[in-house]
């Protein structure tokens, strides 16, 4: 199977030339960032996940974690692994000095992050929650938590969780039945069941802190009621070591599709005298607590996409240079070689959807990390306010059509090896079944349209929206004063896109203004594939013209920024206009769907 190897230069190239990393050197707390630090930064990630990780994810896939009497162990290698992750400090490279982080930006750890999940999902899964438990503890949580739990979690010697679904409550969180009870010491006391609780009990960290949401007697009905709590598998004692075992038990594991390596596990708390658990936030608002969690997850779920799909290009590229089949056309005569598939247009037509997807994405998840750091710490408010709209405008596009990608792409890397592709030792399978997980979970991709119509279009009275979109027109003026003949092709399709995005979205909002909210609903899915393929193809335009200057000037990679012009045009020329013949299916309405003999 051929090595993973970090795309070094392409992510480099969207960070700076794409999706205006630069730009956060207006921050007083990133004065220092620039492209040299990004590079060294990734590059010794690369070493640690080219290195170790990669190696064990064929392991984790086929020696998967096992359950034996409450205890988890974790694939061959994954202990020694993760010791070497927290060692180097890769636990909090974005997270608050006074905690012990580097303080570096958030945009940083979300381009590490696709190195980590592009290398071994499975064991990526685990620092990926961590860091949502740091996310949401350092916004809500109270000093004294901050102080004992926040040190541990970014120097990696504890890990975090995420438990939100039950049995009978999954994207509906305001059905869970898990109870809190007030102690009397400030302390709760937590019973119920949490399934799918990723990396919810393992061997690798000495401690594992559950963030748990919970309903206190009383409360209101609905996710209104839920409050959120920190609930760790051993008691710190007054030194902060972990000490009693607290009342929890991992009670099952699944049998997964895919990330074998990854324990999903059913917890169990309070099974004898309740759990103890400690509020974040307030009562009975938990769910604001949880969607800073949440929120920083779906952004590296949409990560996990474009990470499982970089895998599945460079696994495809390998095998078709390799796999020599068929004759070119016109040299079909008896005594002619055989070539590699690399030769046929067909292959390359897929793995040039593939690249330029990709890339799309990728440039997708980093500008929504760029768009965190510029309203978290710009100094001037009105870009703040700017840049909060489109960071939440852009999450639910990163998270869903990202995974999408992921799945398509790891798809045709099995039609690319063809029967080969189908049996597990390829290799290429896996990709498929570990990429299948990533538009179900941290919400699904169906929940992720319905957030970006019913609340994201409409952020700041449509200023968010809006704001995009002007955007894409400034590019599409750019696109005019560029050399390369491309330009022109790229500048077309995309003006095309946007026109009827901007026509689908007005309708959207008329449909919800008018108090039909089910026409809306109907075409919520078409209308965040619409918008996620105009935004990728916004972004390779935007790599097209630097790719176009640097040509132009003669200064660069030639072969690579051809490679980047080229993606941008096959993208313009056959994605773009599938997104903007969208409209249809986005303006249809409901009626057609409630016609049918389902009920």
């Amino acid at each position: 199977m051929p090595h993973y190897k970090t795309p070094l230069q392409k992510i480099l190239f969207t960070l700076e030339s794409v999706v205006g990393a630069s730009r956060l050197n207006a921050c007083s707390a990133y004065s220092d960032y620039d492209a040299t630090l990004g590079a060294t930064i990734l590059g010794e990630a690369a070493k640690l996940a080219e290195d170790v990780l990669a190696p064990l994810n064929r392991t984790g896939d086929s020696r998967p974690a096992r359950l034996a009497d409450g205890a988890v162990s974790t694939p061959p290698g994954f202990v020694e692994a993760y010791g070497a992750f927290a060692t180097g400090g890769w636990s909090g490279i974005a997270a608050d000095p006074e905690f012990g982080g580097q303080g570096l930006p958030h945009t940083l750890a979300v381009a590490v992050e696709e190195v980590w999940q592009s290398s071994n999902l499975a064991f990526g899964l685990c620092p990926l929650l961590t860091h949502g438990a740091i996310e949401a503890l350092t916004a809500h949580g109270s000093d004294e938590l901050k102080r004992i739990y926040l040190p541990k979690l970014i120097d990696g010697s504890w890990t975090g969780t995420m438990n939100l679904t039950e049995p009978m409550a999954g994207s509906d969180v305001g059905a869970l039945k898990t109870r809190a009870v007030k102690a009397g010491d400030g302390t709760y006391r937590i019973t119920g069941q949490k399934i799918y609780i990723t990396w919810g009990e393992h061997d690798c960290a000495e401690n594992i802190v559950h963030l748990v949401l919970a309903r206190l007697a009383g409360a209101p009905p609905g996710t209104r009621g839920n409050s959120l709590f920190l609930v760790p598998k051993y008691l710190p004692d007054a030194q902060g070591k972990p000490a009693a075992r607290n009342d929890l038990t991992c009670v099952g594991l699944e049998h997964k599709l895919g990330i074998h390596g990854s324990p999903t596990c059913t917890m169990s708390f309070g099974d004898q005298d309740g759990a103890i658990g400690f509020l974040i936030g307030q009562e009975n608002r938990g769910m604001a607590a949880m969607f800073t969690m949440m929120n920083s997850a779906r952004l590296n779920v949409g990560v996990q996409g474009v990470a499982i799909a970089e895998r599945a290009l460079q696994k495809a590229l390998a095998y078709a240079g390799e796999r020599q089949q068929g004759k070119p056309f016109g040299l079909q005569h008896e005594g002619s070689e055989m070539v590699p598939i690399l030769r046929h247009p067909d292959v390359r037509r897929m793995l040039l959807s593939m690249q330029a997807g990709v890339e799309a994405a990728r440039a997708i998840c980093l500008a929504t990390a760029v768009a965190i750091d510029l309203a978290r710490h710009h100094p001037d408010e009105a870009e703040r306010r700017r840049a909060k709209g489109r960071e939440e405008l852009l999450t639910p596009i990163a998270k869903a059509w990202s995974t999408d990608l992921g799945v398509r792409v790891a798809s045709l890397g099995v039609q690319i090896h063809g029967g080969a592709g189908f049996i597990e030792q390829t290799g290429a399978a896996q990709y498929y079944r570990d990429a299948r997980i990533l538009p179900i979970y941290e919400g699904t991709n169906g929940i992720q349209a319905i957030d970006l119509v019913t609340r994201k279009i409409g952020l700041q009275d449509g200023a968010a929206v809006e704001a995009l979109f002007s955007d894409i027109e400034d590019t599409i003026g750019a696109l005019a004063d560029g050399g390369s003949p491309s330009l022109p092709v790229i500048a077309s399709a995309l003006a095309m896109t946007l026109d009827a995005a901007q026509g689908a979205t007005a309708w959207l909002r008329g449909r919800l203004a008018s108090g039909k909210p089910y026409d809306a609903l109907a075409g919520a899915t078409p209308f965040l594939e619409m918008m996620g393929t105009l935004i990728g193809g916004h972004f390779l335009a935007r790599g097209a013209i630097a790719a176009s200057q640097g040509l132009g000037s003669g200064t660069g990679d030639r072969a690579f920024l051809a490679s980047r012009l080229a993606a941008a045009r096959f993208f313009a020329e056959t994605e773009l206009p599938h997104a903007a013949g969208l409209v249809a299916a986005v303006t249809s309405g409901a009626e057609t769907l409630y016609a049918s003999e389902f009920d």
